[in-house]
């Protein structure tokens, strides 16, 4: 990601945001509410609140109508019960979300194949709600609503508080739009929460390496002279030999572990190496400290 003096440029942030607030508002308009495919959160909310208002008022309650009115309130108690800084970050992605519901046009981009909705509807959504999180941004619904109810319930998780109420959610679309699209709808719930995790962990990806070997002055000599790269010794004991060894721990990206297996390999054949994946690292060289 591109940085100004070690910082994102200022409103890169909140473009994140608004893209991917146009992204989900895309899923939502043009894939799911044309499918009638109930994926939880507000959003499913809003869409079986439609398709039960579409008698009372010509093509039901807007979408965007519904998510400021469920939202507002919200708002207001996270404000009192979390303080102001707790909304301050959802308040752009909140407007911004609503607006897109409600100026976006509506392409009914699947059709009528359930399975191409799911799919696509997933991705999109994903994809937006992936930038959102990157930017520092929510959208308020249901993440909000199980932080507030976990303020009184700390012995429940806030993530199993947003799965009961997504469920209660899905189980709704479920009596309204019948089973067979509740099932469909479980599919892009998978796929949303995938993609959305993939585009956080991708971007911030990284490989730690442990390394057991006879010449740790060489190979640490390596890493930081050929890879540009700090390395950390540990003592270490091998309990079958009893011999005291010099572990090495490093950090690299997922393009440098090629070369650091390769070269360790060359220095010391013997050696020992263990790769894992390191989920965000924060630091010089990886995520810089704002």
């Amino acid at each position: 990601m591109l940085k100004v003096n070690g910082k994102k440029p200022v409103g890169l942030d909140y473009l994140m945001i608004i893209v991917g607030t146009g992204l989900m508002s895309l899923a939502i308009n043009s894939v799911f509410d044309a499918a009638g495919m109930v994926t939880g959160g507000f959003s499913g909310i809003a869409i079986i609140i439609k398709a039960w208002t579409k008698n009372l008022i010509e093509g039901g309650i807007p979408l965007w109508v519904t998510n400021c009115v469920l939202n507002l309130p919200l708002f207001v108690i996270a404000w009192k019960v979390r303080g102001f800084s707790f909304i301050k970050r959802a308040i752009l992605g909140e407007i911004s979300l609503s607006v897109w519901l409600a100026i976006q046009p509506v392409w009914n981009l699947a059709g009528n194949d359930l399975l191409l909705s799911a799919l696509y509807g997933g991705v999109i959504q994903g994809v937006g709600i992936g930038l959102v999180f990157l930017g520092g941004g929510t959208t308020g619904g249901t993440d909000m609503m199980a932080a507030i109810i976990q303020k009184f319930l700390k012995h429940y998780s806030i993530a199993q508080i947003m799965q009961v109420i997504d469920a209660m959610v899905v189980l709704v679309g479920m009596y309204v739009f019948g089973v067979h699209k509740a099932l469909y709808a479980i599919i892009a719930v998978y796929l949303v929460t995938k993609v959305s995790d993939g585009l956080i962990e991708g971007l911030k990806f990284s490989k730690a390496a442990y390394i057991i070997t006879g010449k740790p002055k060489e190979i640490s000599d390596m890493i930081i002279n050929d890879l540009d790269r700090g390395v950390t010794g540990i003592n270490a004991r091998g309990m079958y030999s009893g011999q005291d060894k010099l572990m090495l721990f490093c950090v690299v990206n997922k393009k440098e572990i090629i070369m650091l297996k390769e070269k360790v390999d060359k220095i010391d054949p013997d050696a020992f190496v263990i790769v894992t994946d390191a989920r965000e690292v924060h630091g010089e060289g990886f995520i810089e400290k704002k």
